[in-house]
């Protein structure tokens, strides 16, 4: 006899699952007293095909009427719930049980026959498919009914029948009753452990997304406390580091109105102007980067570029005030170097790197601007021999909390500078990193993306 293969048992399997799923109705159609009721209608009415010809054969011939009225009763009240969506009438139910399991009671042998072995899984039934509010009532019924229908046996006996001799007779009526309550109690049980796990696994994930939803309340108000944070802080700066240079204007031009301004203090006082206002200028366009990028959210447009005709423009404004300072600019890009990246952001980031340098670094010293080209990186080297940081302050030189230094002509700054070129630069997937010895210099290696060599080619 050849064997099934694994596929066709997991294929009769699957249909055997949807038949049954199909005759009990679906979770979200029916309550789980209705699908107990129509998984108990289904499994009842199978056995009656086989309990009502065996109490014909036997010679039950009222058992074999009490199945064939229970297998009716049964098929109406499913069809009626499963297929018309009419709840099922348990008080229909729960008497025809009754009556019907009284009369099998004393036509199969009384306390001697097996309609005993029934009444308990049919009041559990009952109990399974009725309201909570009908639990007790139909428990004192059923108790009531069983003690009254003993004690008629008890006083009346003669009102029993025994179609069964006892031994092997009475042998075959309890072996073939006993599958119908146990039955019962597997579906109604099964069916229960099934919803309760079920309402258990819903209530640990309900749980768990409160949980997790909690976190990520948390973490937002966390981000957003920061963010107010920095940028109160961050106007605070900005109000007091402007006020000053539009105050020196002000003075200024009072003095000029007042003709109080001598031909020698007169250049001493524009030039202290023109630095005070190229800070201020400086400061309002990182200020304008920064805050249009947080509105905005930063979209960084990479395209494959060439790095020195990207930044000769920013080099070459930049060179204007490095000689202004007698520093020397020295640039060594390789000409035909392409990299992928945004020429904006670069270019920011760039600049402001420069003019940090030039800040930083007294009149006659050297800046140094160099590229290496690493695996799949190039490494923009901006190195000077100013004044350096000092290491207590290196640790928080790319945030908001960066304290604003003068530089060697006591140019003013605000810090953003730094922390806009680390948030542009990992925007196009760099980053940025730096090295600097207190009175010797630093150094500054912003890395962005090689174009791959094909494409260069190509």
């Amino acid at each position: 006899m050849p064997k099934s293969s694994p596929i066709a048992i997991g294929l009769r399997s699957i249909r055997n699952k949807t038949l049954w799923a199909d005759l009990i109705g679906s979770p979200r159609m029916f309550s789980l007293e209705s699908r107990i009721f129509h998984s108990i209608c289904a499994a009842l009415v199978l056995l009656d095909l086989f309990y009502i010809p065996y109490n014909l054969y036997a010679g039950l011939y009222v058992g074999s009427l009490s199945a064939l009225i229970f297998g009716v009763l049964f098929i109406y009240q499913y069809y009626l719930s499963r297929f018309k969506a009419k709840t099922h009438n348990t008080s229909i139910f729960g008497l025809a049980g009754l009556i019907i399991f009284s009369i099998n009671y004393f036509t199969n042998s009384g306390i001697d026959g097996s309609t005993d072995l029934i009444w308990p899984a049919y009041l559990l039934l009952a109990l399974a498919i009725s309201p909570y509010k009908q639990h007790l009532q139909w428990l004192i019924t059923y108790v009531i009914s069983f003690l009254i229908i003993h004690f008629i046996e008890f006083r009346y006996p003669n009102l029993v029948q025994h179609p069964f001799i006892a031994g092997q007779g009475q042998f075959i009526d309890r072996v073939t009753a006993f599958p119908i309550p146990v039955f019962v109690v597997y579906i109604i049980i099964r069916f229960i452990r099934r919803s309760y796990d079920a309402e258990r696994q819903v209530a640990v994930e309900k749980t768990l997304a409160v949980e997790i939803s909690k976190e990520q309340i948390l973490a937002q108000n966390e981000q957003l406390e920061k963010s107010n944070s920095e940028k109160n802080k961050l106007m605070s700066i900005i109000s007091h580091d402007l006020r000053s240079p539009l105050i020196n204007i002000q003075n200024y031009l009072e003095l000029l109105n007042e003709s109080q301004v001598d031909d020698v203090n007169r250049p001493l006082l524009e030039r202290a102007l023109i630095q005070s206002t190229n800070g201020a200028v400086q400061m309002l366009s990182n200020f304008l980067h920064w805050s249009k990028s947080q509105m905005d959210g930063m979209n960084a447009n990479l395209a494959a570029m060439n790095l020195g005709e990207t930044l000769q423009g920013t080099i070459e404004m930049e060179s204007v005030n490095a000689a202004k300072k007698n520093i020397a600019l020295q640039v060594n890009i390789p000409a035909s170097l392409l990299v992928f990246a945004d020429a904006d952001m670069l270019q920011l980031v760039v600049r402001n790197l420069i003019s940090n340098a030039i800040k930083f670094t007294p009149t006659g010293g050297k800046i140094n601007i160099s590229t290496q080209q690493l695996a799949n990186e190039c490494q923009i080297t901006i190195s000077d021999n100013g004044k350096g940081i000092p290491e207590e302050k290196q640790q928080k030189i790319f945030s908001i909390k960066a304290q604003s230094t003068y530089g060697t002509n006591n140019e003013k700054g605000i810090g953003l500078g730094l922390m806009l070129c680390k948030e542009f630069i990992e925007h196009q997937g760099g980053r940025i990193a730096f090295k600097s010895t207190f009175g010797q210099g630093s150094s500054f290696f912003v890395f962005v993306q090689l174009v791959p060599q094909a494409e260069t080619a190509s």
